[in-house]
């Protein structure tokens, strides 16, 4: 199935801790074309992993709409999400969920088994996609055989299994060296381009996002610019991860520092600078936990 229109708008996602909210997403909007290869980049915390569970039906909005082709899914209900989920969504994680104890061919049959695909059919399609990810002859392997590389093709695979017409991936070479991610990438790719599949992916990567037709920079929960691939050189100036994680924990910083003046000012209820400021807080010890796990010292 060729791929859908996806179009969000004002989305908003909001989670709520003991008594204070964090908004994920503020009020995102974004128009993805039909068969139309996306990168989403951002800081960490900014909302892309949100975003992307959203629109594959793993989490429900707070506000706004999603459409994806004629299907409204912030409409649908828990049993309609399931069936969205297996029929129109393919998902690509960066922690793979493959089944330890299934061969590469089992687990791309597992979504086909879910929606009742006969034998002969899933062999057939199962083949057909092991070739597609370059993988015909690690068919009857384990994922513990196979290197990461090839596990990431296999849950490309598998993400293709249903005929899905939008794949989501999220940080889809996280965990991959240079060459594998290059690989995995180039697959990508091949599925976009022969199978006109819709492709939403996630990444930090700038180097990933270039191969992409349009790449949306996402920062505190809303859409803030859309890039040709050639901009992203200038816009990011391949600046790492782990700068990006600094330079978003700067801006929160600067933003406490601000929130500080406003209360002192009187410009800010008490209310409202605690609620902000535990909000803010919150977001710059996770960023900060995340460069700690790195091994990086602030």
């Amino acid at each position: 199935m060729k791929g859908l229109d996806v179009s969000v708008k004002d989305l908003i996602k909001a989670y709520r801790l003991g008594k204070i909210e964090v908004q994920a997403l503020r009020g995102l909007n974004m128009e993805v074309k039909a068969g139309e290869l996306v990168a989403i980049i951002g800081p960490s915390g900014s909302g892309k992993t949100t975003l992307l569970n959203i629109l594959g039906g793993l989490d429900q909005a707070t506000a706004g709409n999603v459409r994806v082709g004629d299907t409204f899914v912030t409409a649908l209900s828990t049993t309609q999400l399931v069936d969205y989920r297996r029929k129109t969504v393919g998902h690509i994680f960066q922690t793979l969920n493959l089944i330890p104890t299934l061969t590469a061919a089992e687990n791309i049959e597992l979504s086909m088994i879910a929606i009742g695909e006969g034998r002969q059919k899933r062999s057939e399609r199962t083949q057909e996609l092991l070739q597609t990810v370059g993988l015909s002859d690690r068919a009857d392997h384990k994922p513990e055989e196979l290197s990461g590389g090839e596990q990431q093709r296999v849950a490309i695979a598998a993400a293709l299994a249903n005929d899905a017409p939008v794949l989501l991936a999220d940080e889809p070479t996280g965990e991959l060296d240079t060459v594998n991610a290059k690989i995995v990438v180039d697959y990508l790719v091949k599925v976009n381009r022969e199978f006109g599949k819709t492709i939403i992916m996630v990444t930090h990567d700038p180097s990933v996002a270039r191969v992409t037709n349009r790449i949306l920079r996402i920062e505190d929960g809303v859409i803030k610019l859309s890039l040709a691939p050639s901009e992203v050189i200038i816009e990011e100036k391949a600046v790492s991860y782990v700068d990006q994680l600094r330079a978003r924990i700067r801006e929160l910083d600067v933003q406490l520092e601000q929130l500080d003046n406003d209360f002192k000012a009187s410009k800010t209820s008490g209310d409202e600078y605690v609620q902000n400021r535990q909000s803010l807080k919150q977001i710059r010890d996770s960023l900060r936990e995340e460069l700690h796990r790195m091994g990086v010292v602030i």
